[in-house]
């Protein structure tokens, strides 16, 4: 009797942070690039997908960024893991990005309680040749509810996130 065995596929690659923790940052060309308890950014090369008719980046886009950033590190910085949810955003647009621009994000926490959070999001349009020139675009606060409880079947998906945030 053979005892070889036809060989296994390779398992698949890793998923992008932002794929698995945000698919609608994701599926708008959002990637994470760091996510604890204490801070999550990402960056965003703004692209026809999140711009209004005048190939700017949509403001809408920019709200969506801050309350994504928030909500994933209201979730890591939770006690334990409980459902989020944002209940207000606040946010000021200072400057447009346009059509091709490199946009980076990062979300810190104001105030982490048992019931409520509160985040700072702020945006800059990014010189890609040099980091280190940044104009700020977009400045919000988050308020989050991090009470909520999960769904069972919403367990498994909350541990593999503490797990990827190496928590």
């Amino acid at each position: 009797m053979n005892q070889h065995q036809p060989p296994q596929p390779p398992p698949p690659p890793p998923m992008p942070p932002a794929q698995f923790l945000d698919t609608t940052l994701h599926t708008l060309g959002f990637e994470i690039d760091l996510y604890s308890p204490k801070k999550v950014s990402g960056h965003l090369l703004v692209n026809s997908k999140c711009c209004q008719p005048f190939k700017k980046l949509h403001g809408g886009v920019s709200a969506l960024i801050a309350e994504g950033l928030a909500s994933i590190g209201a979730f890591l910085a939770a006690p334990e893991p409980q459902r989020v949810a944002g209940v207000h955003l606040g946010i000021h647009h200072l400057k447009s990005a346009q059509l091709g621009d490199f946009v980076v994000a990062e979300a810190t926490p104001v105030n982490v309680g048992r019931t409520i959070q509160v985040w700072e999001v702020r945006l800059w349009k990014s010189d890609p040749s040099n980091s280190e020139i940044k104009t700020l675009i977009a400045s919000s606060r988050v308020t989050l509810l991090c009470n909520l409880p999960l769904a069972e079947s919403d367990k498994v998906a909350a541990q593999n996130i503490k797990k990827m945030a190496k928590l």
